[in-house]
């Protein structure tokens, strides 16, 4: 598939418009759902470690599940993005993602990977949670030099992706939109920017988005999420269970406008588990109405 499909920025009139391509998450195992939503999207996004399964006491790709996106590549393209690398731990990363990473793209071609910026362990211990990276410049020195180790290793793109702060982000030297802007600039890595982690940020924390928007570099995301969660006792939880609400995708379209043709991919965001109480049908008309929205 032709990765400059969705990067023409100009309409007729000659105005900008918000022109990006769709695309989902798909976890294999429900044909039901890849039925209704494989003509409808132009990218498919796997997360290879809710795709595996225990064999021997190791962790490893389903070999069914790959059998299914193989014919799935066929289609559509296919991004991976991971949930485990905890690419901001002190004393190292996830090496167990490095190896279902490699024996994903062993079998499969993909247009690019992508984590998150967070660390999901400390000191060896797993949290059961992500959390945001302090916004220091040591903190970014050592994310920084693992991009480069990361795109050394693999001939393709690589993007980060910021997180909700599940707590008060810790005063930090840097602003967030600065410690993102930096580590683009250093790297040359893109970014995901989830829309609805902004929402988050700023009605459980006080985010000033717009504020947040306007310094950071558009320029250097490469793909754009939406999603919608659920609120609990006036926190908003970035729960993926939910189509997302209207404001997000403004957002996502602000986003895709100021990024001026680099900002290739919308990726709607559900957990499998959501499929059953969103319903397939809903689903496949929220990506009619994100394709809509993002037609130019």
């Amino acid at each position: 598939m032709d990765l400059a499909r969705g990067i023409d920025q100009s309409t007729s009139s000659g105005v900008a418009g918000p022109r990006a391509a769709v695309g989902t998450t798909y976890e294999g195992r429900d044909p039901g759902l890849l039925h209704r939503i494989l003509p409808l999207v132009d990218y498919i996004e796997v997360t290879p470690e809710t795709i595996s399964e225990v064999k021997g006491g190791e962790v490893v790709l389903s070999d069914a599940v790959m059998a299914e996106l193989k014919e799935v590549s066929r289609s559509v393209d296919i991004v991976l993005h991971g949930v485990s690398l905890s690419i901001g731990s002190h004393e190292g990363w996830s090496s167990g993602y490095f190896r279902l990473l490699d024996a994903f793209l062993e079998q499969i071609d993909v247009a690019w990977h992508s984590e998150h910026l967070g660390y999901t362990k400390v000191d060896g211990e797993h949290l059961g949670i992500m959390l945001a990276m302090p916004r220091t410049e040591e903190a970014l020195d050592l994310v920084c030099e693992r991009v480069r180790k990361i795109r050394e290793r693999y001939p393709l793109p690589f993007l980060l992706e910021n997180i909700v702060n599940v707590v008060p982000g810790a005063p930090g030297e840097l602003s967030e939109a600065a410690f993102l802007n930096a580590l683009a600039d250093r790297t040359g890595c893109g970014l995901i920017l989830d829309t609805y982690n902004l929402e988050v940020d700023a009605h459980n924390h006080g985010l000033d988005i717009q504020a947040f928007l306007g310094e950071l570099k558009l320029q250097n995301v490469r793909e754009v999420h939406v999603a919608r969660g659920v609120e609990h006792n006036g926190f908003l939880l970035d729960v993926h269970s939910q189509l997302a609400r209207e404001s997000t995708i403004r957002l996502a379209q602000q986003v895709v406008r100021g990024a001026a043709g680099n900002a290739r991919l919308v990726v709607y965001e559900f957990m499998p588990e959501a499929t059953d109480g969103l319903g397939r049908d809903n689903i496949g008309a929220h990506l009619c109405d994100l394709r809509a929205a993002f037609a130019g």
